[in-house]
C-alpha cells in the first residue's frame, strides 16, 4: 500500500500516483487499477481518486478511455510545457484584446459624451481593486467596465465581437488576479477614461497601449 498523508488528500493522491508512474510501477500504455483498486491502494475515497485522475489527465500523465479505463499516457512531467502553452495562449489573447480595445477607444474618443464618461467612471468605481473574496464577481465587474469602453465606440459589430470572445477576455482578466501577469491598477484604468474624454483618438490609443504594455512584456519574458 502506498503511504499517503491524510492532509490535502487530493493533492497527495495526485503526487502519489504521479510518483508511481514516474518510478515505472505502470508502464506507458498500461491500464491502472480501477477506481476501487486505487481507492484501496491509497486509502482515500473514490471521489478523491476521481479528482486525482482528472488532474493527472490534464497534466498529460493519464488518459481516460470511456468504457475501458484509465491508462498511462506518459511518464514525463508535461506541466512545464503545458504552462508555457498557457502563457503563449494568454499572450495571443491579450494581443487580440489590445487590438480591439485600442480601436474601440479611438472611436470612443471621437464619439464621447458627458453621459458616457460619467458611466465609465461609475463602472470603474464599482470595479474597485481585487483584495480577495469573490473572484468571479470581480472579473464580472472588470469585464463590465471594459465592455462599456467597447460600447462607447458606438460600433455594434465591435460589441458583438467583444461579447463573442467574452469567455476569452474573462480569462485574461482572471490571469491578472492569479498574478501570472501584472494587474493594471485603477489609475491605468482611469487614464483610459481621461484620454477618451479629451476627444483625441491618438491619446485614447496611447492610453490603452500603456495599459497593456506591462502585461504583454511580462508574457514575453515568461515565454523567453
Amino acid at each position: 500500500m502506498l503511504n499517503l498523508s491524510k492532509i490535502n488528500l487530493a493533492d497527495e493522491a495526485v503526487a502519489a500516483i504521479r510518483q508511481e508512474i514516474m518510478a515505472g510501477r505502470w508502464a506507458v500504455g498500461a491500464k491502472l487499477p480501477n477506481e476501487a483498486g486505487l481507492s484501496a491502494m491509497l486509502s482515500v475515497s473514490r471521489g478523491t481518486v476521481r479528482e486525482a485522475v482528472r488532474v493527472l489527465a490534464s497534466q498529460g500523465f493519464l488518459e481516460t478511455r470511456q468504457g475501458s479505463g484509465t491508462y498511462v499516457l506518459s511518464r514525463t512531467d508535461a506541466a512545464p510545457q503545458l504552462s508555457a502553452a498557457r502563457r503563449a495562449g494568454l499572450r495571443d489573447q491579450f494581443e487580440a484584446r489590445c487590438a480591439l480595445d485600442v480601436e474601440a477607444a479611438r472611436l470612443a474618443a471621437q464619439r464621447q459624451t458627458p453621459a458616457v464618461i460619467a458611466d465609465l467612471r461609475r463602472l470603474l468605481a464599482e470595479r474597485g481593486n481585487f483584495s480577495g473574496g469573490d473572484r468571479q464577481a470581480f472579473v464580472a465587474r472588470d469585464l463590465a467596465f471594459h465592455r462599456a469602453v467597447i460600447a462607447a465606440s458606438g460600433n455594434r459589430a465591435m460589441m458583438e465581437i467583444y461579447d463573442f470572445f467574452s469567455t476569452s477576455i474573462s480569462e485574461t482578466i482572471e490571469a491578472t488576479i492569479d498574478r501570472d501577469v501584472p494587474e493594471p491598477d485603477m489609475q491605468a484604468h482611469a487614464d483610459i477614461i481621461d484620454a477618451i474624454e479629451t476627444g483625441r483618438p491618438d491619446a485614447a490609443d496611447a492610453a490603452v497601449r500603456r495599459f497593456m504594455a506591462p502585461v504583454l512584456a511580462a508574457l514575453e519574458e515568461m515565454l523567453a
